[in-house]
Order: C-alpha cells, then sequence, then structure tokens
C-alpha cells in the first residue's frame, strides 16, 4: 500500500522543516511548499491525501487557497487541517465555514496534530456516497451509474450546473449558499420525476454540477421544464432589493448565478467512466 501524501503549506522554515520531518518518520509522503499559488499548483497536480495549511502566507492567505480548493472538482474533496496563530472564535469560524475540516492554533502539541491527521485520514479513506448537502447520490454511487452505462444506448444524461455560487457565498455566506443547493436539489428532483414515468438516476457530479440519467422518450420536457423553472426561480435566492437594483448593500455589483444545461444521448462508445464524465460535462451551455 502506497504511503499517504501530506501537502504542508507553510512559510516558517522552521516550522515547515519540523513537520516534514516528523511526518516522514511516521512514514507519510510529505511535500512542502512556502506559497499559496504554489500550494494550489501543487495540490492539482499531485491531488495529496491531506494539506496541512497555514492561514498567513506571503501572497495570498490560506483562506483563499482553501476556497479555490474547494471550488475545483479534482481537490473539492481533499481534508484541510488549518494551522495558525490566530485563535479568534471569528477566525476558527472562517475556516471551517470554508470546508477546512479542522483548525489547529500555534504552538501546537505535535503529537496531537499527529493523531488529528490519522484520524482524518482514516475518515477520507472512506468514499462519501452521499452528497452532504443535499444528500443525493455523490462519488462512487455516481461513478458506479456511469460505469454501468458504458455499453448501452438506452439513455439519456442531462447535466445541470450552477455557477457563481462562490461569489454569491462571499457576500450571502455559505449558509445561503447551502440553501441554493437544497433548493436547486429539490426543484430538479421534482422536475425528473413528474416527467419521468421510470425511476430516474439524480446525483451529482460535484457540488455544482446535477446529474440525470433518464430514459430518452422524456429527456427534452425534462430539460425545457428544468430551464423554464431555473430562469424563475433564480432571482428568489437574492433581498428582493439588491435583485431589483441589481447591486448588494455595500453598493457592489450584484454576483449572479447562472446555469448551464446539457445532454448526451447514450451511444455504448464510451471506453471509461472518466471518458463518459468529460462527454457529459462537455455538453453544458448556458441556458438561453
Amino acid at each position: 500500500m502506497e504511503p499517504r501524501h501530506i501537502l504542508i503549506v507553510e512559510d516558517e522554515s522552521n516550522t515547515a522543516e519540523m513537520l516534514t520531518s516528523y511526518f516522514e518518520a511516521q512514514g507519510y509522503e510529505v511535500t512542502t511548499v512556502a506559497w499559496g499559488k504554489k500550494a494550489l499548483a501543487c495540490a492539482r497536480d499531485i491531488l495529496p491525501d491531506l494539506v496541512v495549511l497555514d492561514i498567513r502566507l506571503p501572497d495570498i492567505d490560506g483562506y483563499e487557497v482553501c476556497r479555490q480548493l474547494r471550488s475545483h472538482r479534482r481537490t473539492a474533496h481533499v481534508p484541510i487541517i488549518f494551522l495558525t496563530e490566530r485563535r479568534e472564535r471569528i477566525d476558527r469560524l472562517a475556516g471551517l465555514e470554508l470546508g477546512a475540516v479542522d483548525y489547529v492554533t500555534k504552538p501546537f502539541d505535535i503529537q496531537e496534530l499527529r493523531l488529528r491527521v490519522r484520524n482524518i485520514l482514516r475518515r477520507s479513506g472512506m468514499q462519501p456516497v452521499a452528497h452532504p448537502v443535499t444528500g443525493l447520490p455523490f462519488s462512487v454511487l455516481v461513478d458506479e451509474r456511469l460505469s454501468a452505462l458504458l455499453e448501452r444506448r438506452d439513455w439519456t444524461a442531462i447535466a445541470l450546473a450552477l455557477d457563481g455560487l462562490d461569489a454569491f457565498a462571499d457576500i450571502y455566506g455559505f449558509v445561503a449558499r447551502d440553501d441554493v443547493l437544497r433548493a436547486v436539489a429539490l426543484l430538479v428532483q421534482r422536475v425528473t420525476e413528474e416527467e419521468c414515468g421510470k425511476d430516474p438516476f439524480i446525483g451529482q457530479l460535484d457540488t455544482t454540477k446535477f446529474l440525470l440519467i433518464v430514459p430518452s422518450e422524456c429527456a427534452g420536457r425534462i430539460s425545457r421544464r428544468l430551464t423554464d423553472r431555473l430562469q424563475e426561480t433564480l432571482a428568489f435566492f437574492y433581498p428582493r432589493t439588491d435583485w431589483e437594483s441589481g447591486h448588494n448593500r455595500s453598493g457592489d455589483p450584484l454576483p449572479r448565478l447562472s446555469v448551464r444545461l446539457g445532454s448526451l444521448v447514450g451511444t455504448g462508445r464510451h471506453g471509461s467512466v472518466d471518458e463518459l464524465r468529460e462527454s457529459i460535462m462537455g455538453s453544458l451551455a448556458p441556458i438561453a
């Protein structure tokens, strides 16, 4: 079994060297970087099993690193431990709200950090089967369904992408963002189940992208109804005064949520789940 890979993002050289030596002695593979932008490039390249992330960095802060990791499909579910000198409750909540799984303040007990790392890696070894916000099938369950379709032709996949959620959350908060995700998930489920006589499959390709597997004869009706309903619904996620003025309370232009929709008819010619997934994602286009 290959060793688990930890990415340490720490600009204080003594701390970085100590953590690297300690976790390598524990049998982990360790990569250490000192800059936030380097951490983003490195994480997308090596896909670590865990990121230990300092908040105070020379270029972009750890919060922004975390936000960007969470916004990319490849790194969206990599566990992150924030390592920081900040002890205020608001700082801890900010990190957890962005999706960090733990928050350790300096100076720290290295044995405690080791146990936190071990426990997080044990939990992350278990693939999620349902999305934590919507409860829809996710990850392993979606890949299993896609795998079953590789050689079949009697289906259509409908993909729906909700864009602009990060900018929306920056202004209205992550609770509001999750409310949007749940509302869209319920709308997708309701429309699909009403239009599809046979049991449809409704899941998520990632946090902002939904996947429907339906009989081809009802795919067009579902796509048209989703387009109409979503165009009507997006405005209700904003305070009425913000939506009507086009600006938030600070006077900045309103970050607009938007939707892309696409479909792919089964051909039985896709060689792998990744290839099928890319074809489905490639069908996405802005709704008119």
